[in-house]
């Protein structure tokens, strides 16, 4: 077991395969840190293995609400305070690691396409220690936020697919509105 653990992701909205991967990170470490990827817009840097990831459209959620509902997804799931902390994290950045994450950390990946081999090329590169938690073609990923998205926009059923916290918290933010009206103005652009 790893003392310290670091997984990533967007989290554009955290969804229930978001936590299994999070969860198996856990179970690996005794202390895991969830680095949000994209934390504002000069920390995100177009990618052309997956260039929809940097937009603006794809990113709706700010880093205090992705940290706010990574962490109350957590301690719902029955972790306590001292097993888990949440920062920023700019993949697009590997010079800037260093000043968010400890170094020294086991970076737990998971790989369905070529955005996944590209974060373990930034990371391998970077010189940290990687260990790939599961390697699928796209088919079988499962969820994704895009699609989870979408659903909000469009007043579909999507509770089920996120922790019940993070269906509440979406909801008192007025986020399925937000997503509405975005994708009302793409229509309209």
């Amino acid at each position: 077991m790893d003392k310290l653990g670091v997984v990533h992701g967007r989290f554009q909205v955290l969804h229930n395969d978001h936590l299994k991967y999070i969860l198996a990170g856990m179970d690996r470490c005794e202390h895991l840190i969830v680095g949000i990827t994209n934390p504002d817009p000069t920390l995100t840097n177009p990618d052309d293995t997956n260039p929809a990831r940097s937009l603006t459209s794809a990113n709706p959620l700010s880093y205090y609400e992705r940290y706010s509902i990574v962490k109350a997804a957590l301690l719902e799931k029955g972790l306590g305070y001292q097993e888990f902390s949440v920062t920023p994290f700019p993949i697009n950045f590997p010079e800037l690691y260093r000043y968010y994450v400890p170094m020294g950390a086991a970076f737990y990946i998971t790989i369905y396409d070529n955005w996944g081999r590209r974060k373990h090329e930034l990371l391998k590169g970077a010189g940290l220690r990687t260990a790939i938690l599961w390697e699928r073609p796209p088919e079988q990923k499962g969820l994704s936020g895009a699609d989870v998205r979408d659903l909000m926009a469009r007043g579909g059923g999507w509770e089920s697919l996120v922790p019940e916290c993070v269906a509440r918290l979406l909801k008192e933010w007025g986020v399925p509105d937000r997503l509405g009206k975005i994708r009302q103005n793409q229509k309209t652009d």
